[in-house]
């Protein structure tokens, strides 16, 4: 029994909770949200331009090959037929989002933040399904609000917490196409917010009090106090900075650890393994082979939105430019990553459980 993207409902763990990349992953959350939650006592600010920086090197450096690499670890093994199809797929998912962009940049906005709770949140779930187990997630209803709480404090929480420079830098996301697009919309934010505080803060209620309820155990309180972490970790650090450390923080890490549990089981066949060889030198040979092909993919396509984009630094100086435009295009290549990816790659997708 299983519900495209959320997987199938499970009982069962495998005691890898304290797998180091966890362990590394919640300290170093933990330690960000404290060292903010000083600062901001202290009443010092951060200047924009370091929240620009690190979300930057924290996005591109640190956490982009670490999305090529899940794609890579998903193909090594399939049918090469398959291996097509999942491009075709891949290149149509970014072509109809940048279309969609292009067309109407406050609905590709909104499609861009739920791009990044569904990455979060699904990602997420995926990973304490490897490792801590669900056993307190007996329903459907359940995972989808483990997801949307894991995944919404990427998005919903800093709406929240810090909205003026999400406005900020949504309305310079919108402005790649539509300089000022999003202006005609700025009347409601004063209605939103309190809306999202309120919807967040309840899906995160239920979300504890029915793991609790349906079995509670281990893995509800490691699951609770990871949900917990997650919302004060985005509501003490600025947005930039929670955002660009996050994902190599926190989502990678926790994927490494989900991949290390689950790669005894194997999958696919060797005879088709794009790294495949006897000796050491075909195979590192291979795999510099892989990953420049696969450095210039993406960097081909970051170079058509480019182009496409009419005002791709959104009028803006090059740093909060560099970081709209980079938000756009992260969320784009993400979208088929949470589709083809995963919710339409249920026989070993890029967040595999067997």
């Amino acid at each position: 029994m299983s519900t495209p993207g959320l997987g199938p409902v499970r009982r069962w763990h495998r005691h890898a909770d304290t797998h180091v990349s966890l362990v590394l992953s919640r300290g170093a959350l933990l330690a960000l949200a404290v060292g903010f939650g000083v600062v901001s006592v202290a009443d010092v600010t951060v200047p924009l331009e370091a929240q620009m920086v690190v979300y930057l090197v924290g996005m591109v450096a640190l956490n982009l090959p670490h999305g090529g690499y899940e794609h890579f670890e998903n193909l090594r093994r399939r049918r090469p037929t398959f291996r097509w199809q999942y491009v075709v797929a891949y290149l149509a998912a970014i072509t109809g989002f940048v279309g969609l962009f292009l067309l109407a940049p406050v609905a590709g906005l909104g499609l861009a933040v739920a791009v990044a709770v569904a990455k979060g949140g699904m990602g997420g779930l995926h990973v304490m399904e490897a490792t801590t187990g669900t056993a307190h997630l007996e329903t459907r209803l359940q995972r989808g609000l483990a997801v949307v709480v894991r995944g919404g404090a990427v998005m919903l929480v800093p709406i929240v917490f810090w909205p003026e420079t999400f406005h900020a830098f949504s309305a310079l996301m919108v402005g790649l196409v539509d300089p000022g697009g999003l202006a005609p919309y700025t009347g409601y934010f004063d209605v939103t917010r309190p809306l999202v505080a309120a919807g967040y803060g309840l899906a995160l209620v239920a979300h504890v009090g029915l793991g609790y309820v349906h079995g509670g155990g281990r893995s509800w309180l490691v699951d609770a106090g990871e949900s917990l972490l997650l919302a004060a970790y985005f509501a003490f650090v600025p947005v930039l900075v929670a955002v660009g450390l996050y994902f190599p923080f926190w989502y990678s890490a926790r994927q490494v650890a989900r991949t290390q549990t689950v790669e005894e089981f194997g999958g696919g066949d060797d005879g088709w393994d794009l790294i495949g060889g006897e000796e050491a030198s075909t195979v590192a040979l291979r795999a510099w082979l892989v990953l420049v092909a696969g450095a210039l993919a993406t960097f081909s396509v970051l170079a058509v939105v480019y182009w496409a984009f009419p005002n791709p630094l959104a009028g803006a100086s090059l740093l909060p430019g560099a970081v709209a435009f980079w938000s756009v295009f992260i969320s784009i290549v993400a979208l088929p990553h949470v589709v083809v990816g995963s919710v339409l790659d249920q026989e070993r997708g890029i967040w595999y459980v067997p």
